[in-house]
C-alpha cells in the first residue's frame, strides 16, 4: 500500500464511524459487478451514516481519488466497478424516512432495497412499481442511478417517471436538494449558478434535444438533459440526475412516487412455434393494454429445466417445445376484467393463426395462469433470466453488451432477426429474454472473453448492432445503462454537439472528474482488455482439489469453472426469501455473501490475491462464517456450491498449518464415539462442572457458554436383520450423531419400517470391524481429506452389494444421507459411488415415494416444521410436510 492510501485510510478510520477497507482481500471483492468488468478500487468505506459519507467525499477529494458510490453492485454494463475510494452504502443507509400514503410519495435512504421497501408498503396496499428483475438485492440509490425500469414499465414508466425529488452530495462537498422548479418565481427557477447553467443549456439545445433523442419508451443513454426542455411537463431536476451513475453527485435520499398495489392480476402464456413469430406479435398483443409482455425463450427453457429450483414451474406452465413465450399479464383491479381480457388474448392468438390443433408453424396458444401462487413462480422464473442464462457449464458465456437496445414494436421482429444474422456471421449465438412490451430484450451473445477472436466478434457485432438500431432510431441503451460498455458509443449515437453538451453537464456538477470518472463521458474502449475480468494476464495454474469437479471446464479437474460461474448478480444478497445465505443476512458484509466469497476465490487460485491466497489467514476468514448449508447449492441460480468450495479451501490450508485439537475432536467423532458411550459420564464432565468447561475451552474451541450433545450408554445397536423374513430388503444408515446422541430416532424409523413390512437390515462393515461406516462428513468439514475418503470407500464396499441389486439405503440425517449423493461421488467418482447415490432416500423421502401404508395418529392442531438446511438444498423439504 503507498503512502498517499495508508494516509488516507488512517484518516478516514479516524473520522468515520463506519468500516473502513484497504486491505487486498476487501478491495478485490469490490472489483466487480455483474458485468464483465473488473478493476481494482483503492480502498472501501461503508458509511453509518451521510456524516460519513460526507467526510470520506471530502477525505477522498484532498487526495485527488476518485469517489465510486455503489449500492447492490449488480449493474451489467460496468458503472459499479472503478479506481478510487468505493463507497458501499447498502449495509446501513436503508431507512425509509418517511411515507405519506394520502400524497402517494414517500423519502428513502438510497441504500434501501426495492423488496423490503416493497414488504413495508404492502400492508398499505401500495408498492413501488419499478419491478426490476434484482429486486430483491436492488437498492434505489442504485436504480435512480441506473434509471431502472423493469418488467411493467409499459405501466408504470422508469425510474425517471417515478422519482420526485433527490437530495444528494457534490463533488465539493456541497447538499443541495434536486427536484421540480418553480419557473413563475422571480429568478425563473434558477435560484443559484448550477441551475442557471443548466436551464440555459437546456434552452440553447432544444431542438438539437428534440431531433437527436429516440422516442422510444427506453432510453437511458447519456444524462437525460431532455428534462431541462422549456414547456411541455415542468422542469425536474432530479431526473437529471436519473441515469447519473454516480458521475454527477452522491444521492443522499430519494423521494418516491408510489402507486396503488394490484388488486388482481391473471396471467397468459402465449405459446409461439418460432422466434420470429414471438416478436412479430408483440405488437398485437400489447394492444389488450397489459401491464407486461416478457419474452422466455427456448434457450431459458432448456436451462430452466436443468435447475431444480425452477423445474416443477416449467413443467406447469410449458406447453410442448415452443421456441418462444410470451408472459401477457393483465392487472386490473376488476377481476373479471382480467378475465375477459384473457379471453381476448386467446382470441387474437387465434386471429394471429396460433392453435393446438395446428401443425408446424402455425402450433400454439396460451396456457392460463389464474392461480397467483403460479403467477408468482412464473415471473420468478422470468426474473432470473439472466442468471438462469449464465448457468451455462463452459467458458463461452453470455455476455451484456447488445443486450439492451430498443426499438419501437413495428421493427422488433426484423430487428431480431437481423441481429441474429449478425451473430451468426461471427459463429455465435445469443440468448433472448425480458421486455417485448416496449420493445427492448435482453440479448445476449455467447463468447468466451479469454479468447481474442471473440473479443474480436465483440467489437464488430456492437458496431454492426448499433448502426442498425441508429437505422429503426431506436436506443441503444435502453435500461442497463451505459457504464463502461456503450459510453464510448454515445457520440455515434447522438452526434458530437450532444456528446459535448454531455461533456458540459459533467463539468458544471463536476469539474474536477471525481465522481466516477470514466462513465458516460470520457470513456474508455470497450474492449479494452486490461479492464476485464478476465484480463489478458489472467491465468489459474493447476491446483490439487479433493473434489472431481468435471462438470465444469478449466484446472483443478474443474474447479477453476465452477468457482467462475459466479456472475456476480447478488441473487445471495437477497433478505426476504428462500435461505441463502445465512450468514449475509446477519452481518450484510459483501465478504459473508456467497458472491464474495466466490470472487475471492476466484481472485486467489488466479494468483491476484498474491502468493498462497487459497490457505492463507484472509481466506479462512472469509469463508469463516460459511456454515455449509448448501442453501446456495440450489438458491444460486448458477449453481455455486459454496459449501463443498469451502471444504477445498480448508483441505488446502490444512496442507500448510496441519490440523488443531479442536479439528481432530470434530474429524475423528465416528472413532472414538463407540468408546466414548462406555463412558459417557466422561464426555459429560465439560458440560456438567462450569470450571472444566472454562478450562478445556482453551485447549479444545468449543465454547462453555453451550452445553454440548450428552453422550450416553444406550446408543442404537441395530441387529444384523430385523422384520419380517419374506419382506423387501431396506438398509437403515444409522448416523454418527443418531446412533450415540438420539437413539430413539432410530429405534423409532425401524420399528415404522417393520410395521410397514420391511426387512431392515444393517449390513456389517466389508473390510470387518465393529465400529459402524460412516459418510466422511466430520472428516471433509475440518479438511482431512484422505480419512474421509477412507470412510466413503468403507461405506461404498459395505453397501454397494446391496444398491446393486436396488436395495433402498434410508438415513434420517440429511447432512450425512446427502453426503451419498453429493460429496462422495465427487470424492470417489464411478460406478459404485453412482450407484450407492442412487439408492440413497431419506426416511420422508422413502416413505412417501413408497406410499408406506401406516396407521398414523394426529399430532395436534397444529405442527410446525423447521427443514434442515440440506432438505432444502436437495429440495426434500416437501415429503416432510
Amino acid at each position: 500500500m503507498s503512502t498517499s492510501s495508508t494516509d488516507l485510510q488512517r484518516k478516514l478510520q479516524k473520522d468515520i464511524e463506519g468500516e473502513v477497507y484497504f486491505d487486498l482481500f476487501n478491495r478485490g471483492r469490490y472489483a466487480t459487478d455483474a458485468s464483465h468488468y473488473q478493476i481494482m478500487p483503492d480502498g472501501v468505506v461503508v458509511p453509518r451514516s451521510t456524516d460519513d459519507v460526507k467526510a470520506a467525499i471530502a477525505h477522498a477529494r484532498s487526495f485527488g481519488l476518485p469517489i465510486l458510490p455503489r449500492g447492490g453492485g449488480s449493474s451489467q454494463c460496468g458503472q459499479t466497478v472503478n479506481r478510487g475510494l468505493v463507497i458501499d452504502h447498502s449495509k446501513y443507509l436503508k431507512r425509509i424516512i418517511d411515507v405519506d400514503i394520502d400524497q402517494q410519495r414517500c423519502t428513502v435512504e438510497p441504500g434501501i432495497v426495492l423488496d423490503e421497501l416493497n414488504a413495508f408498503l404492502r400492508p398499505k396496499g401500495f408498492w413501488y412499481p419499478v419491478d426490476v428483475s434484482t429486486s430483491s438485492r436492488a437498492t434505489l440509490g442504485g436504480m435512480a442511478a441506473n434509471n431502472s425500469a423493469g418488467s411493467r414499465s409499459i405501466r408504470y414508466g422508469m425510474m425517471r417517471d417515478n422519482v420526485i425529488a433527490i437530495d444528494a452530495t457534490l463533488a465539493d462537498g456541497t447538499d443541495k436538494s434536486f427536484g421540480p422548479l418553480d419557473l413563475s418565481s422571480p429568478a425563473g427557477g434558477a435560484s443559484d449558478d448550477l441551475t442557471a447553467r443548466l436551464l440555459a443549456l437546456g434552452k440553447r439545445e432544444e431542438q438539437e434535444i428534440l431531433q437527436r433523442f429516440p422516442k422510444v419508451l427506453r432510453r437511458v443513454g447519456g444524462y437525460n438533459i431532455d428534462a431541462l426542455l422549456p414547456g411541455g411537463n415542468p422542469i425536474n431536476l432530479s431526473h437529471l440526475l436519473v441515469g447519473s451513475e454516480g458521475t454527477l453527485a452522491y444521492f443522499r435520499r430519494l423521494e418516491l412516487k408510489l402507486s396503488p398495489l394490484p388488486k388482481n392480476r391473471t396471467l397468459g402464456v402465449c405459446h409461439f412455434p418460432t422466434f420470429y413469430a414471438a416478436m412479430d406479435s408483440a405488437q398485437h398483443l400489447v394492444k389488450l393494454k397489459p401491464t407486461a409482455v416478457e419474452l422466455i425463450d427456448r434457450t431459458m427453457l432448456e436451462l430452466s429445466r436443468e435447475i431444480p429450483l425452477y423445474r416443477p414451474t416449467v413443467e406447469r406452465f410449458v406447453r410442448g417445445e415452443p421456441e418462444a413465450l410470451l408472459l401477457v399479464e393483465f392487472a386490473e383491479d376488476d377481476a373479471q376484467e382480467n378475465l375477459s381480457r384473457l379471453r381476448q388474448l386467446h382470441d387474437v392468438m387465434g386471429d394471429l393463426g396460433y392453435a393446438w390443433t395446428n401443425n408446424g408453424k402455425q402450433y400454439g396458444g396460451v396456457v392460463d395462469a389464474v392461480d397467483p401462487a403460479l403467477q408468482r413462480s412464473i415471473f420468478e422464473v422470468r426474473k432470473s433470466g439472466l442468471n438462469i442464462m449464465m448457468s451455462m457449464k463452459e467458458m463461452r458465456k453470455p455476455i451484456s453488451f447488445v443486450e439492451d437496445c430498443a426499438v419501437e414494436l413495428k421493427d422488433l421482429a426484423e430487428y431480431t432477426a437481423r441481429l441474429t444474422d449478425i451473430f451468426t456471421k461471427y459463429h455465435t449465438t445469443g440468448t433472448w429474454y425480458a421486455h417485448a412490451s416496449v420493445g427492448c430484450l435482453h440479448v445476449r451473445p455467447v463468447l468466451n472473453l479469454r479468447l481474442d477472436q471473440d473479443i474480436s466478434a465483440m467489437r464488430s457485432i456492437v458496431e454492426e448492432a448499433f448502426d442498425m438500431v441508429m437505422e429503426y432510431k431506436g436506443s441503444h441503451s435502453g435500461e442497463h445503462g451505459d457504464g463502461l460498455v456503450r459510453s464510448e458509443f454515445h457520440e455515434k449515437m447522438y452526434g458530437s454537439r450532444m456528446a459535448a453538451n454531455f461533456l458540459e453537464v459533467k463539468n458544471s456538477f463536476d469539474p474536477a472528474n471525481l465522481l466516477n470518472p470514466g462513465k458516460i463521458v470520457n470513456p474508455s474502449k470497450m474492449d479494452d482488455r486490461t479492464l476485464f475480468r478476465y484480463g489478458p494476464d489472467y491465468r489459474v495454474d493447476e491446483l490439487e482439489t479433493v473434489f472431481d469437479w468435471s462438470s465444469w471446464p478449466g484446472a483443478g479437474r474443474g474447479f477453476q469453472g465452477a468457482v467462475e460461474m459466479c456472475n456476480n448478480n447478488g441473487a445471495c444478497r437477497k433478505i426476504l426469501e428462500g435461505a441463502m445465505c445465512p450468514s449475509y443476512r446477519v452481518t450484510r458484509d459483501e465478504r459473508d455473501s456467497t458472491r464474495g466469497r466466490a470472487n475471492t476465490l476466484r481472485l486467489a487460485i488466479s494468483g491476484q490475491l498474491g502468493p498462497g491466497a487459497l490457505a492463507s489467514d484472509e481466506m479462512a476468514d472469509t469463508l469463516k462464517l460459511c456454515v455449509s448449508c448448501k442453501a446456495c447449492k440450489r438458491e444460486c441460480p448458477t449453481g455455486v456450491d459454496m459449501a463443498k468450495m469451502k471444504i477445498e479451501a480448508t483441505a488446502a490450508r490444512k496442507r500448510r498449518t496441519g490440523f488443531s485439537l479442536h479439528d481432530q475432536l470434530i474429524a475423528r467423532m465416528p472413532q472414538y464415539a463407540p468408546w466414548l458411550s462406555r463412558f459417557p459420564w466422561l464426555g459429560n464432565l465439560r458440560s456438567a462442572v462450569p470450571l472444566i468447561g472454562r478450562l478445556s475451552e482453551k485447549l479444545d474451541g468449543f465454547t462453555s457458554r453451550r452445553p454440548l450433545p450428552k453422550w450416553r450408554r444406550d446408543i442404537y445397536d441395530p441387529e444384523e436383520a430385523a422384520g419380517p423374513v419374506d419382506g423387501q430388503e431396506v438398509i437403515l444408515f444409522g448416523d454418527t450423531f443418531n446412533t450415540y446422541f438420539e437413539s430413539e430416532n432410530l429405534v423409532d424409523a425401524r420399528d415404522i419400517l417393520i410395521a410397514a413390512g420391511y426387512r431392515v437390515l444393517a449390513p456389517r462393515p466389508a473390510n470387518g470391524g465393529s465400529r459402524p461406516v460412516c459418510c466422511g462428513r466430520t472428516y471433509l468439514t475440518v479438511g482431512k481429506i484422505e480419512e474421509a475418503r477412507s470412510e466413503a470407500r468403507r461405506l461404498l464396499e459395505t453397501f454397494y452389494p446391496y444398491a446393486s441389486r436396488g436395495v433402498p439405503i434410508i438415513g434420517l440425517e440429511p447432512s450425512c444421507l446427502l453426503c451419498l449423493r453429493d460429496e462422495i461421488p465427487a470424492l470417489l467418482p464411478g460406478e459404485k459411488a453412482d450407484t450407492v447415490a442412487g439408492q440413497a432416500l431419506l426416511f420422508e423421502e422413502f416413505c412417501i415415494r413408497r406410499e408406506l401404508a401406516l396407521d398414523l395418529k394426529p399430532v395436534g392442531p397444529k405442527a410446525l416444521v423447521h427443514g434442515h438446511c440440506h432438505q432444502k438444498a436437495f429440495n426434500a423439504v416437501t415429503p416432510v410436510e
